[in-house]
C-alpha cells in the first residue's frame, strides 16, 4: 500500500507491451499510529526520489527528453498524444509509457500510430512512481535522442508528489473542468512547467473564463507557461509542437 495516499500503487502493477507482458509484485504494509505514517511516508518518497534520480541519469545518458503528462480523467491527454505522434512522425523519435488502473485501451490507441508503447496498469493505484517507470524502461529500451511521453494516471493529487525522473511536467486541463482547477489542485500546477488548456473548440458551449484560469494558474506558479489547444480543429497545436521541439537539442531534430 502506498503510504502517502493509501493506494495500492507499490504492489501489483502490470506492464503490457505488444506480444509481451509481465507482473511486478511488491510487498504491502499497514500502519495504525500517526508517527509511523509520517515516517513511512518519508521513507516511501525518499526511495522514490532516489529511483527518480536513477531514471534521470538514464535519460540524460541517452539524451532522452522525458515528459510527465498529468491531468484529471477526460482532459484529452491521449487524444493530444495521438495528434502529436501523428503530426510529428518523422520529425522526432517517440516512445510512450501509458499509465492507467486497468485496460490497455490507451496503449492500443498509441500503438496504432506506429509508436513504441508500454502500458502500466496500476490496479488500485492512483499514480505512477519512479520504480514502475524504471521497470518499464528496462523492457522497452527507448532509443537514444528520443522523446519519451509518460502519460500518468488521471489524477491531479497524488502524481504531484511523485518525481518520475522527468525533464518536464506538463499539466493538461480542459475547458469543461472549471476555471478554478489551479486553485483546487495547487501542488500539481506548482510542480509543472507547462499548462495545456485543451478542448478550446468547446468554449462557446461551456461557462469557462480563459483569462480567469490563466490568472489562477499564474497565481500558483508565476513561471508556468500556458498554451491553449484544440485537438479537434488544430488550434494551438503548432505552438505546442514548437514548445516541444525547443526542448530537444536542435542537432537532434530531423
Amino acid at each position: 500500500m502506498c503510504a502517502t495516499c493509501g493506494c495500492d500503487a507499490n504492489g501489483g502493477a502490470t506492464y503490457h507491451e505488444p506480444g509481451h507482458h509481465h507482473h511486478h509484485d511488491g510487498t504491502s504494509h499497514s500502519h495504525t499510529h500517526t508517527k509511523k505514517v509520517v515516517d513511512v511516508e518519508k521513507d516511501v518518497l525518499h526511495e522514490n526520489n532516489l529511483l527518480a534520480e536513477r531514471n534521470r541519469g538514464y535519460f540524460d545518458a541517452k539524451n532522452i527528453l522525458a515528459l510527465n503528462l498529468v491531468s484529471s480523467p477526460g482532459s484529452g491527454k491521449t487524444t493530444l498524444l495521438e495528434r502529436t505522434l501523428t503530426d510529428l512522425k518523422g520529425q522526432l523519435e517517440f516512445a510512450v509509457i501509458e499509465g492507467d488502473q486497468q485496460t490497455t485501451n490507451d496503449a492500443d490507441r498509441i500503438h496504432a500510430t506506429g509508436t513504441k508503447v508500454t502500458q502500466i496498469n496500476t490496479g488500485k493505484g492512483c499514480h505512477l512512481d519512479s520504480h514502475m517507470v524504471m521497470h518499464a524502461l528496462q523492457g522497452m529500451k527507448p532509443k537514444a535522442n528520443s522523446v519519451l511521453f509518460i502519460e500518468n494516471v488521471g489524477n491531479l493529487v497524488c502524481p504531484a508528489m511523485f518525481d518520475l525522473g522527468e525533464k518536464e511536467r506538463v499539466v493538461i486541463i480542459s475547458v469543461t473542468e472549471g476555471d478554478d482547477k489551479p486553485l483546487k489542485y495547487p501542488d500539481m500546477f506548482f510542480s509543472s512547467t507547462l499548462c495545456i488548456i485543451n478542448k478550446t473548440d468547446l468554449l462557446p458551449y461551456v461557462p469557462f473564463d480563459m483569462e480567469k484560469v490563466k490568472a489562477n494558474a499564474l497565481k500558483i506558479n508565476h513561471k508556468l507557461e500556458i498554451i491553449e489547444v484544440s485537438c479537434t480543429n488544430g488550434e494551438g497545436l503548432e505552438q505546442w509542437y514548437n514548445w516541444l521541439k525547443a526542448k530537444v537539442p536542435a542537432a537532434e531534430l530531423a
